[in-house]
């Protein structure tokens, strides 16, 4: 007997908005299958007003409601039979966060969890990141997004530590990321995970994710942290058009994959970290399973 649903999870991050679409697939003494049956991907760049301003800015509030309706009409043609959206650090610590969520659940009809950096970890810890920890060794999971940045230490197969810092990309491109927020950052990173004599790192996020797709890796190798330095290097000596001519980068991935990859190396750094292993998840992974798994509550639509 084969089942199959479909679920979608709509991630409001600082940089972009996502709806991911996936089909459940449920069959009799067979674990239960997700497959990523579509992703949209709008570069609204909420930060940028919310962390200078404070406050979404007129014109991104009504990108966000025409965003939010294509959402919904997407959602309604894939028939999809349950949904979720959350919204971090931006949405989050905007004046009109609030009163943009209620705006979005009158006109558009979707409803927005506004949520924590500890409960976006705890969500994207519940995707298929255990499959890639071996329990025999020692991880410091890094999911760089464009307000905040998750921690997450691994040991033998459990979280011994976990801390969200309001280092993120759209953040580090306004500079409005004080010292003292990186020496925390630093101080955390190496007073948890000194006590391991090896340990290796995970990243999730956007940026990642292209630089692995650039390097040619095949999937379940590592980076190196030699690699990631060159490429980093590589990257200052290009100006912002010549990264998106040159470099074929999107001109929402240009200037912010500069910073995301200077927070991997200083989590490699202080870490001692050699190597950074790229799984291929987010929010948007964990949201869908969260709904599968009723650990948080979903919506029918």
């Amino acid at each position: 007997m084969l089942n199959i649903k479909k679920y979608a999870a709509i991630d409001i991050g600082s940089n972009a908005v996502r709806l991911l679409i996936s089909s459940i697939v449920e069959q009799k003494d067979q674990p239960v299958k997700f497959k990523k049956t579509s992703l949209v991907r709008v570069p609204i760049r909420l930060g940028a007003d919310v962390f200078l301003n404070g406050v979404i800015s007129e014109e991104n509030k009504v990108r966000m409601l025409d965003t939010m309706t294509a959402f919904k009409l997407l959602m309604k043609s894939h028939k999809i039979v349950k949904y979720k959206a959350c919204a971090t650090s931006a949405m989050r610590e905007a004046d009109n966060g609030k009163e943009m969520a209620k705006l979005i659940s009158k006109k558009a009809n979707i409803d927005i969890d506004i949520i924590e950096g500890e409960e976006e970890a705890a969500i994207i810890a519940a995707t298929d990141l255990h499959s890639y920890i071996k329990e025999d060794k020692t991880y410091l999971y890094v999911d760089v997004g464009g307000g905040s940045t998750e921690f997450s230490i691994f040991h033998l197969g459990k979280t011994v530590a976990s801390k969200s810092f309001k280092i993120g990309t759209v953040r580090l491109l306004n500079d409005i990321v004080k010292k003292g927020t990186w020496l925390e950052l630093e101080e955390w990173i190496k007073t948890n995970t000194k006590r391991y004599d090896t340990i290796d790192l995970i990243g999730s996020g956007g940026n990642i994710n292209k630089i692995f797709k650039i390097s040619g890796k095949s999937m379940g190798k590592p980076l190196t942290y030699f690699y990631l330095t060159s490429y980093y290097n590589k990257l200052q000596t290009y100006s912002y058009e010549e990264r998106i001519t040159e470099l074929d980068l999107n001109q929402d991935r240009a200037d912010v994959i500069i910073p995301a990859t200077r927070i991997y190396l200083s989590a490699m750094k202080w870490s001692g970290a050699k190597d950074i292993y790229v799984p291929k998840i987010g929010l948007s992974d964990g949201i869908i399973k969260s709904i599968y798994y009723e650990t948080v509550s979903s919506v029918d639509l």
